[in-house]
């Protein structure tokens, strides 16, 4: 097998595994709707309290894991993991008239979920950082451009299937792709090279202070995109009155923007570099959280544009977060992106699950929330300016030695 194919292989599978994350937010109406599992926003939410759980347990030992096994049977066991949720969501379909069971099998679906995202998305961005060691930012970019494309399609699909009348046909689908995806990859030698390339520590890796400002950053992003990618739909639904198409419009087009804001800065890195891009996006976050807070109720239509520019803010945080951390922290590189993708997880965790709380007992509606959250990517925006901090020095570095030599 040549190189070339085990890359195909690696952006693939982020593609393959971005459809499988979105599978359920994307399925909301159909987990929220009386005639369907008739869920509550409170045990909406909580059903992704486990994926976040496991996908933060799973990337934080995931180093140590591939220390032991090797990343390629992490990325396996990632796609097992996966194939499992995608299963257990098929099976769930056969027992929803049995509320406890269903949901019973829906945080299962959900667990195994965050254990094959976990395991598997932190392995893939090392892998891409070894296949192009002299062009990190722009592999990781690209990684995590297919991934976001996938999950743009997983409303896409979920429209498409709920119009047949058989919305289980997503997972049906995911789990097929999966399960090529993985008799496919087991055939690939992805061990030696990878390992070697990124650098794998020895012993427990020893976090230095700079790391938890990049893991505060990847917390805070993990909430605003899960606003976005999680409760879109149903804000949509509920508080503008959209109906379900416009709905899963609205979340196929946070996601599309995030793909296409990712393709888009990694092509004018040249004319803007990427730290001057982590700074400016955030501010976009800001905007958006403001904008769609006072959306009118009367008109749905304005959502489109507001989750699109939540998603243009969105799209290339993390892989630059991930990128900046693996070249400023070359002593822990083979660990920062699980560390960073587990705290992304937190936020996502908080996200997923507070805003049911949030709207049974507090009483706020999710115009209110969404305001409020304003505030959280404002914060992300004060830490973005310290996370490229050293990005900025050494750019000044390497121009002043250019211009000596």
């Amino acid at each position: 097998m040549t190189q070339r194919t085990e890359i195909a292989a690696v952006y693939v599978a982020g593609l393959i595994q971005g459809v499988a994350l979105v599978t359920f937010p994307a399925a909301s109406a159909v987990f929220t709707r009386a005639s369907d599992y008739g869920l509550s926003s409170t045990e909406y939410g909580g059903m992704f309290v486990p994926q976040a759980i496991m996908a933060i347990g799973a990337s934080l030992l995931g180093a140590g894991l591939t220390r032991r096994l090797g990343p390629r049977r992490i990325y396996l066991l990632g796609l097992v993991a996966n194939f499992l949720a995608m299963a257990l969501l098929v099976l769930s379909r056969f027992v929803m008239r049995e509320h406890a069971l269903a949901y019973s099998t829906l945080l299962a679906a959900t667990t195994c979920l965050g254990v094959g995202f976990g395991l598997t998305v932190p392995t893939l961005n090392t892998f891409a950082a070894a296949f192009f060691p002299q062009k990190v930012d722009k592999a990781i970019l690209g990684l995590n451009a297919l991934l976001g494309l996938g999950t743009a399609l997983a409303p896409v699909f979920v429209v498409l299937f709920v119009g047949l009348g058989i919305w289980w046909g997503l997972p049906v689908l995911v789990g097929a792709l999966i399960l090529g995806l993985l008799l496919f990859s087991m055939r690939l030698p992805l061990d030696a090279s990878a390992t070697t390339a990124a650098q794998v520590p020895k012993g427990r890796p020893q976090f230095p202070g700079r790391f938890w400002v990049f893991a505060a950053f990847a917390l805070l992003y993990g909430v605003c995109e899960t606003m976005n990618g999680n409760w879109a739909s149903l804000y949509m639904t509920q508080q503008l009155k959209a109906n379900v198409t416009l709905g899963s419009l609205a979340l196929t087009i946070f996601w599309g923007m995030v793909t296409a804001g990712r393709i888009l800065f990694a092509a004018i890195e040249k004319w803007f570099p990427e730290r001057r891009t982590c700074q400016v996006l955030p501010v976009l976050v800001v905007a958006s959280f403001i904008v769609t807070a006072l959306l009118p109720r009367t008109d749905p239509i304005f959502g489109l544009p507001a989750f699109a520019l939540a998603g243009l803010g969105c799209s290339a945080l993390l892989p630059l977060a991930i990128s900046f951390g693996q070249e400023e922290l070359t002593a822990i590189a083979a660990s920062v992106p699980g560390g960073l993708i587990a705290f992304y997880q937190i936020g996502y965790g908080i996200a997923a699950f507070g805003v049911g709380p949030l709207q049974t007992r507090a009483g706020l509606d999710l115009h209110v929330i969404y305001g409020e959250t304003a505030m959280v990517a404002l914060a992300m925006a004060a830490l973005s300016l310290a996370i490229t901090r050293r990005q900025a020095a050494s750019s000044f570095e390497h121009n002043v030695i250019g211009v000596l030599l």
